[in-house]
């Protein structure tokens, strides 16, 4: 299991009805399960409920990602990032998004920012990744 598939420190959601927390719930474990379209398939109601939760947009993000609908994971961590641009997270995983657009300079940048602010092996070991494909272009 890599970083990007491990959910952040703390998720919880910014909802209060118990059935989208519920959901909310549901939809992050089939993720854990590594099933991107049926967690996405909980989460319609929840992002309909909280369209601005920045947990809501943070699990999408991570469904839309597995999934390889990379366009909607982008916009989902950029709008976690709206809310909190110090969620070292989201800033790793938007790197990770930008990593497989092949978007490698703006990769790098978000990478880096991510290592700097909490320097794990994992988000150092992408950024060196992205660097590397850089030199080697």
């Amino acid at each position: 299991m890599t970083a990007i598939d491990r959910s952040p420190d703390v998720v919880e959601p910014d909802v209060v009805e118990p059935d989208v927390v519920e959901q909310f719930r549901l939809a992050e474990s089939l993720l854990a399960k590594r099933r991107p379209l049926e967690a996405l398939r909980e989460l319609a109601p929840v992002l309909d409920a909280e369209p601005n939760a920045p947990s809501v947009q943070l699990l999408a993000g991570r469904a839309y990602l597995q999934s390889a609908q990379l366009g909607r994971a982008e916009e989902a961590f950029l709008q976690v990032l709206e809310h909190n641009p110090s969620d070292h997270y989201a800033r790793f995983a938007l790197g990770r998004t930008l990593q497989r657009q092949s978007r490698l300079e703006e990769a790098r940048a978000q990478l880096a920012m991510a290592a700097a602010m909490n320097p794990t092996p994992d988000y150092q070991e992408a950024l060196n990744e992205v660097q590397v494909r850089i030199a080697g272009r």
